[in-house]
């Protein structure tokens, strides 16, 4: 699937935005980006729309989307921003012609929306990267990771050991994302199965007992209890309350896993973060968790 998913020169590459509109210099930017891999970008309405705080409204963005995903010409999509607005429109697409001829679909933050379903219920990898508005912030190995992936080559990552981090080995396919989608899509027909999985879970400017509340649903849901592993990514600009919390974030997750025998692995450079390293979705990755690194390394 991934041979076959794999970009090569010359190919095109859609561009929209799902959810919130973005700067006109972000096109610019992509475009250099892009055609410097030897892509073909094709830019959507959506990049130019503006309806409030959405990239056009819902019909637009929809519409678009399903346009992308349909047409054979267009290779992969690449998301523009997260922000909001992806759930708002995912019930308005069919996927029928997505799944007789896939592609490859990149992005994370509210895109998760779109990961998780395609990978879940669809069982078709996709790509947690970049977006077009992180193509002028973020870090040489964010973009080289994206551009690996895009052309079918998967790393194996190498970091260092954090103090939180548990030691172990696991196998599993990779899924999830940020953190707050996945607690929205709890209960609705887009939730997920998380049994076997090494999960992947990130999030950004949320207080500390949000994230508190949102690791104890997915543990009343059941979707801790028979995870292979976790892999838990930037969780930038955190707040707190007056009377603090006592806690960081990355404590209050360990909190709900700890009693799990699974490795765990804090700080994987990926997420809200100028260094936002890809990951595929739905692939099966080998996650090893020692004292001195972590490897996580795709089978």
């Amino acid at each position: 699937m991934l041979k076959r998913l794999a970009l090569k020169k010359g190919d095109t590459i859609g561009v929209l935005s799902t959810a919130r509109w973005v700067e006109k210099e972000v096109i610019e930017n992509t475009e250099t980006v892009l055609r410097s891999w030897g892509l073909n970008p094709v830019f959507g309405e959506t990049m130019r729309a503006k309806y409030n705080q959405f990239a056009g409204d819902d019909n637009l963005r929809a519409k678009e989307l399903q346009s992308f995903l349909d047409n054979p010409e267009i290779k992969a999509i690449l998301c523009a921003r997260g922000g909001y607005g992806t759930l708002r429109i995912i019930d308005a697409i069919d996927f029928t012609q997505f799944m007789l001829n896939p592609k490859l679909i990149c992005g994370f933050s509210d895109i998760t929306v779109l990961l998780n379903h395609i990978t879940d219920k669809i069982g078709i990898p996709t790509l947690h990267s970049a977006m077009a508005i992180n193509f002028s912030t973020n870090s040489n190995e964010a973009l080289n990771s994206l551009r690996n992936f895009l052309f079918g080559e998967t790393p194996t990552y190498l970091i260092d050991a954090h103090p939180l981090n548990k030691i172990g080995s696991a196998q599993g396919k990779l899924m999830g994302g940020n953190l707050s989608i996945l607690y929205a899509l709890l209960g609705t027909k887009y939730g997920f199965s998380t049994r076997g999985k090494i999960l992947f879970l990130e999030d950004v400017d949320e207080y500390l007992y949000h994230i508190d509340r949102m690791m104890m649903s997915l543990k009343l849901a059941g979707k801790l209890d028979n995870i292979a592993g976790l892999i838990v990514g930037g969780l930038s600009d955190m707040k707190d309350n007056t009377i603090p919390f006592g806690k960081t974030a990355e404590e209050i997750i360990l909190e709900h896993v700890n009693h799990l025998n699974i490795p765990i692995c804090f700080q994987f450079p990926a997420g809200h973060q100028q260094d936002n390293r890809a990951l595929l979705f739905g692939k099966t990755v080998e996650l090893n968790c020692d004292e001195a690194q972590v490897v996580i390394n795709y089978k």
